[in-house]
């Protein structure tokens, strides 16, 4: 990483430029926001409180679910001694925000060096192109700056990473990563990228393309609100421009075979395997038998039940009642009982 008196402008500083002031077509914060943003930054104790209270007035939120954004977590799966961070524990930058590792299938971003950021995590943010630093009130931007130098090297490392993987590269000094710094008084935005030193050797350039104080005027705080934002939207663009190249090309290179493609219609398209019929090999005579709704009503049959087996359809007749007993004519008749008259 060059020291900033080294760094050269990007080839693409006129559009970074006018990118960065480019109007919005969202409304603009009120003048209450901006004192309510005043008050927070200057009574904000450290970074944390400085995150929470400012940051959320100026990062617009993603409305994506597999674009995110995350903060103060260490680049776990980042390559070790690739030059530029030779010694240096892995980049950790207060803020990150690109795309999920999910969004590059089937191409195997997995086998870019560095390309994803976390280690055992699949919602890892993968190939970024925007980073951020905060200081509390009064700190050290210098640190900053230097931190935010170390991350965008880091970007642009893992995207000149992908392009390899397709045969590609960025044009000569053209910057597609972006970083910024703030204490929430001031906010400052570089530009980054790479490029060959006279002995071959890649060097890694940072360069301060746009600064804002946030809290001196009203104006001032809406300009340096329009360029984060514009920011983002640009870091958003390239994420989804280097994603679409990447699944491009594997998809050109591994185009999907027709017969595996019927296959797969097959499967998902056959009728499964037909419901075997309950009632089949089951006498319906037989006692006990189940009760099906819906079934077709079967045709009458004229011939006459089978012998020994009574049809369910006839009613059982009831038995002849039993004989009177016969009188003998020899005997008298018998008088009945009853009162005399």
């Amino acid at each position: 990483m060059l020291a900033p008196a080294y760094c050269q402008p990007p080839k693409n500083l006129n559009a970074i430029r006018e990118r960065h002031a480019k109007s919005r077509g969202s409304a603009s914060p009120s003048e209450s926001e901006y004192r309510s943003f005043v008050n927070n930054v200057l009574k904000a104790p450290n970074e944390a409180t400085m995150l929470m209270k400012a940051g959320t007035k100026l990062l617009k939120e993603s409305d994506e679910s597999e674009y995110l954004d995350v903060y103060n977590q260490a680049f776990t799966a980042f390559p070790k001694e690739v030059g530029f961070n030779n010694g240096l524990s892995a980049p950790q930058p207060d803020y990150v925000e690109g795309l999920t590792r999910r969004e590059y299938d089937p191409f195997p971003v997995t086998e870019v060096s560095g390309a994803v950021l976390y280690k055992d995590d699949p919602y890892s943010l993968t190939l970024p192109h925007l980073a951020g630093e905060w200081k509390g009130t009064g700190k050290d931007m210098e640190e900053g700056r230097v931190q935010s130098a170390y991350d965008g090297a880091a970007l642009v490392y893992v995207r000149g990473q992908a392009l390899d993987q397709i045969g590609k590269r960025d044009p000569p000094g053209h910057a597609a990563v972006t970083t910024f710094t703030t204490d929430g008084t001031n906010a400052n935005f570089y530009a980054h990228y790479a490029a060959p030193s006279k002995t071959n050797k890649l060097e890694y350039h940072q360069y301060q393309y746009a600064t804002a104080n946030l809290v001196d005027s009203y104006q001032g705080f809406k300009d340096g609100r329009k360029g984060l934002r514009n920011q983002q939207d640009y870091a958003r663009r390239q994420s989804k421009d280097l994603r679409d190249q990447l699944v491009g090309y594997w998809n050109e290179k591994h185009p999907l075979d027709d017969s595996a493609l019927e296959e797969t219609d097959a499967c998902e398209y056959d009728d499964p395997d037909p419901v075997p019929d309950p009632n089949q090999g089951l006498d319906p005579d037989v006692a006990g038998y189940p009760v099906y709704y819906n079934q077709p009503t079967p045709a009458a049959s004229n011939s006459p039940p089978a012998a020994g087996r009574a049809s369910r359809s006839r009613k059982r007749k009831a038995p002849a009642p039993a004989p009177a007993p016969q009188r003998d004519p020899s005997e008298p008749p018998r008088r009945k009982s009853g009162r005399r008259r």
